[in-house]
């Protein structure tokens, strides 16, 4: 571990490498500001650029754009009610009302201080789990493998909202579906090319990306025409106010950003769970914890209502790494889009990556604590500057994100037709969204998709095609009956709460 820490803390103070987390935080924070945007958009943006870059390096760059992005989300909640990205929504819940009261300065203050916090203690606590999780499933083989990728797909729940799981699902078969078109990496054989040359290789991860959540967020938000008000839009940072956070504001919310940073990183480190819910479990359990006097305050400007869900969004998205590194399952639509990322570079994320790629296992941990102290020096001078960016007419924006978009899905193969499929798949993200079909299980299922079939092939060869590779192997069998119960769960949810209002209907019916 020691060995592997001093690689990482070589590799990470490379000046290359401290430039791309100086880069990854400073656009992250900017794109995460952004409504509509976040972190997913900012990564699927960024890909073309890390292509020619170091394995180390580009994953370092995502990295610093991620928490980047999560980090500078709660600008625009906190100065507009326009959350950034989905994880800082509940941010907005009493950082506006503070802006309203002209304490922006001090709940943009105090944002920067959580999310630091939230950061640095899942960036240590990220330090020691992984490697002991990577220890633990170095005894996988491919049945072990293929059954974690099988719980990775069936937390699709995650993604969806209430009563969407089956849609959630249906996308994640989709992304499976698209993941076979191309050649046959075993035999050879073309599937569902229809005779075109140009899908003999398959669809592109970069082009999905684009066009599923950079491109088609872009086009969602013209066709909405949701901008803001020109009074709303027009922030005077003159009226920011101060930045000062005294003494025993300090006190009231150090405890509150601890208990959340502890309970964001737990919730990151699940697969499907993520920065959002964090957020929104942290905030209520500050307000389950809090006075009565206090628990008035939430919704109107409190403290701890505002420092709570920015620590723990902040601590999930570190969190986030600890399944995608040592298991290889993403347990988000951003860390979907880094694995696609990872494994463009040949990097196969799992329990062998801290003994195949020690280097970019460790350098990515240790830049984290870098990017955090570069995040807390950007912000806290830059806020009244940075809240200026909120003004970008909409009319400069779209054009270049579409700009940036093309450019990039045909710089990577020089070829037009990607840029035809790209817009098909974001005209049919476009029509599956305003169905409201989550976008992230389908890119899920078609990262997972070509790993998925390569175990499942491995493990039928070595059980000569029985499926009882599923049941044979402990480990296998537990995590196929993790993968059951977390399918079941969101029907079992449904059917009790159905139950408890009958039996309640039946009793005061009696009482009648």
């Amino acid at each position: 571990m020691l060995d592997g820490i001093m690689t990482g803390i070589s590799t990470a103070v490379l000046p290359i490498n401290l430039f791309m987390v100086f880069i990854g935080c400073f656009v992250g924070t900017f794109i995460g500001m952004l409504p509509g945007l976040g972190p997913v958009s900012a990564i699927a943006l960024m890909i073309p650029i890390t292509y020619g870059l170091d394995p180390a390096s580009g994953i370092i760059l995502m990295a610093g754009v991620y928490y980047g992005a999560i980090f500078g989300g709660s600008t625009s909640s906190i100065l507009i009610n326009a959350p950034g990205c989905s994880s800082t929504v509940v941010t907005a819940f009493d950082g506006y009302p503070m802006a309203q009261k002209g304490q922006a300065g001090k709940a943009l203050a105090l944002a920067a201080y959580a999310s630091f916090t939230g950061g640095t203690i899942s960036a240590i606590f990220l330090l020691v789990a992984a490697p002991m999780l990577a220890s633990v499933s170095l005894s996988f083989q491919s049945a072990d493998y293929f059954a974690l990728m099988v719980l990775g797909l069936t937390a699709v729940a995650a993604f969806s909202g209430k009563g969407q799981v089956l849609k959630a699902m249906l996308m994640t078969v989709l992304g499976l579906m698209i993941s076979t078109i191309g050649t046959d990496r075993s035999s050879g054989v073309e599937r569902f090319t229809f005779g075109n040359i140009d899908l003999m290789d398959g669809i592109s991860f970069l082009l999905l990306a684009m066009a599923t959540f950079a491109l088609a967020e872009v086009v969602m938000a013209v066709l909405k025409r949701d901008h803001l008000k020109e009074e709303e839009n027009q922030t005077d940072t003159s009226a920011i106010g101060s930045m000062k956070v005294t003494a025993e504001e300090v006190k009231e919310v150090a405890p509150t950003a601890l208990r959340s940073s502890v309970l964001g990183f737990i919730v990151g480190v699940l697969p499907g769970a993520g920065a959002t819910i964090a957020a929104f479990l942290a905030y209520g359990m500050e307000r389950n914890l809090a006075s009565a006097k206090e628990k008035l305050k939430f919704g109107t400007g409190s403290l701890r209502g505002l420092v709570a869900p920015e620590s723990a969004n902040n601590a999930a998205s570190s969190g986030s790494f600890v399944p995608l590194l040592t298991l290889g399952i993403p347990g988000s639509g951003t860390t979907a889009i880094m694995l696609g990322a990872l494994i463009a570079y040949g990097i196969q994320p799992g329990p062998r990556m801290l003994v195949d790629n020690p280097d970019v296992f460790w350098s990515v941990i240790i830049s984290m604590y870098i990017g955090n102290i570069v995040l807390l020096i950007l912000n806290l001078p830059l806020i009244p500057y940075i809240s200026k960016l909120l003004m970008v007419p909409r009319t400069v924006l779209v054009p270049m994100i579409l700009f940036f978009a093309i450019t990039g899905v045909y710089l990577v193969s020089f070829n037009t037709f990607d840029i035809y499929m790209m817009v098909f798949f974001c005209m049919a993200a476009i029509g599956l969204r305003m169905l409201n079909f989550p976008m992230a299980p389908l890119l899920l299922g078609f990262v997972l998709g070509g790993l998925m079939e390569d175990n499942l092939r491995r493990a039928l060869i070595i059980s000569d095609g029985s499926l009882s590779f599923l049941w044979e192997r402990p480990i296998t069998a537990v995590i196929m009956t993790l993968a059951l119960m977390v399918l079941l769960a969101p029907v079992l949810r449904n059917f009790f709460p159905k139950s408890r209002s009958k039996s309640t209907s039946v009793t005061s019916a009696e009482a009648n």
